[in-house]
């Protein structure tokens, strides 16, 4: 007794293209999220990783207007680290603003797109960025960055 063999429609074949697209689609979401949370949590590393390092240089005696000024250049001569121009960009590869606080001897190290992120996914409020966050946002005096 001989098996005779079916062939695969074009409609079989269309449908498992379909659904082999919306597979595919479903996974992009997910991962375009997951991409963002990882450029997130970059943002939020480097950016208090420069905040410490500029804190320290002026623990070392670096005066606090030319960490305002130039902080490139005194982490630079400063031997903390070998390349401050990868450190400065976010995870969205933007150049971090150091901004210092009104009648404060302190600064902030902010992102716009960090904070864009922060406010559209997770939902944040000023008050809660600036809790969680207080080295990297300060919105009293925004209108200056």
């Amino acid at each position: 007794m001989k098996i005779k063999k079916m062939p695969i429609t074009l409609l079989e074949i269309m449908i498992v293209i379909f659904i082999i697209g919306i597979i595919g689609s479903v996974i992009g979401r997910n991962m375009k999220g997951s991409l963002d949370e990882g450029r997130s949590f970059k943002s939020e590393q480097s950016s208090k990783q420069i905040y410490d390092l500029l804190t320290l240089q002026i623990a070392n005696g670096e005066s606090f207007e030319k960490i305002i000024k130039s902080p490139k250049d005194c982490l630079s001569t400063s031997g903390f680290i070998s390349n401050p121009e990868k450190l400065f960009k976010d995870g969205w590869n933007k150049e971090f603003v150091i901004q210092k606080k009104i009648d404060e001897e302190d600064f902030v190290v902010y992102s716009e797109k960090w904070e864009t992120f922060l406010k559209g996914k997770k939902k944040f409020t000023n008050d809660k960025m600036k809790e969680d966050y207080p080295w990297a946002f300060y919105f009293e005096d925004k209108e200056k960055i």
